[in-house]
C-alpha cells in the first residue's frame, strides 16, 4: 500500500490552519524563523506580487532542512495589503495599526497572498510551484473612535493589512472581489492548482474522516 503524502503547513497562522482543516486536510505545522522585514528591504522596488511570492518561497527554503518526511508537500504563504502603491504587512504596534486604518477607511485595496507548494521526497525538495492571489477589499468608512476601539482589542496588530475578514475586522469590510480563503491566508483554489503542478491531487490529501 502506498504511504500517504504528509501535508506540512509552514505557518503560525491560526486562520490558515483553520482554512485547511475545514477543507479536509490535517497538516503538521512548522514555523520558519525568517527576517521578513529584512527580506522585504532587500527586494526593494520589486513588483508587489513578486514580493509576497518571494517571501513564501523564503519560508519554504527555511523549513526544508527541518523536514525529514519521506513523502510530503510543504505549503507556505505570505500576505500583504497593497494600498495606493504601498505594501502593508503586520503593523505590530497600536500606533502603526491606527495610522493604517486611517488610510484604509473608506478605501479599496488589494490583499496579495503569495503561495508556494514544495514537493518533498526523502527530506529533499524535488519540485515547486508558486503564484500570487489578489483579492480586492472594500473597507467601510470608520471614525476615529471605532478605529481606536478595534486597535485596542489587539487583533489588528499581528495580521497582514491590520484587519481580519473572519474576526472583529469583518465588521468593517463592506465586501470583497475574489477568493475569500486567500484573504484568510491561503487560497484553496490556487493551492489546488499548485498541487496539481507538482503532480499531487488534492483529494488524495484529504483526511480519512473527510472522504
Amino acid at each position: 500500500m502506498t504511504a500517504a503524502v504528509e501535508v506540512v503547513l509552514g505557518s503560525a497562522s491560526p486562520a490558515r490552519l483553520r482554512v485547511l482543516r475545514q477543507a479536509g486536510l490535517d497538516p503538521r505545522v512548522l514555523v520558519a524563523d525568517l527576517d521578513e522585514d529584512g527580506l522585504i528591504a532587500e527586494l526593494g522596488a520589486a513588483p508587489p506580487a513578486e514580493i509576497v511570492s518571494r517571501l513564501a518561497v523564503a519560508k519554504a527554503d527555511a523549513l526544508v532542512p527541518r523536514l525529514d518526511s519521506a513523502d510530503a508537500v510543504l505549503l507556505t504563504c505570505d500576505s500583504m495589503l497593497h494600498l495606493r502603491g504601498e505594501l502593508m504587512g503586520k503593523p505590530h504596534t497600536p500606533e502603526v495599526a491606527r495610522a493604517r486604518w486611517k488610510q484604509m477607511s473608506g478605501q479599496s485595496a488589494d490583499l496579495l497572498t503569495g503561495h508556494c507548494v514544495t514537493r518533498i521526497r526523502d527530506g529533499a525538495p524535488v519540485d515547486r510551484a508558486t503564484d500570487t492571489e489578489s483579492t480586492e477589499i472594500r473597507f467601510a468608512r470608520v471614525d476615529d473612535a471605532t478605529i481606536d476601539a478595534y486597535v485596542a482589542t489587539g487583533e489588528p496588530l499581528a495580521v497582514a493589512g491590520a484587519f481580519t475578514l473572519d474576526g472583529l475586522g469583518g465588521w468593517f469590510v463592506n465586501g470583497i472581489d475574489g477568493d475569500p480563503s486567500s484573504v484568510l491566508g491561503i487560497g484553496l483554489p490556487l493551492t489546488r492548482r499548485l498541487l496539481a503542478r507538482v503532480d499531487v491531487d488534492v483529494t488524495t490529501l484529504w483526511a480519512p474522516d473527510a472522504r
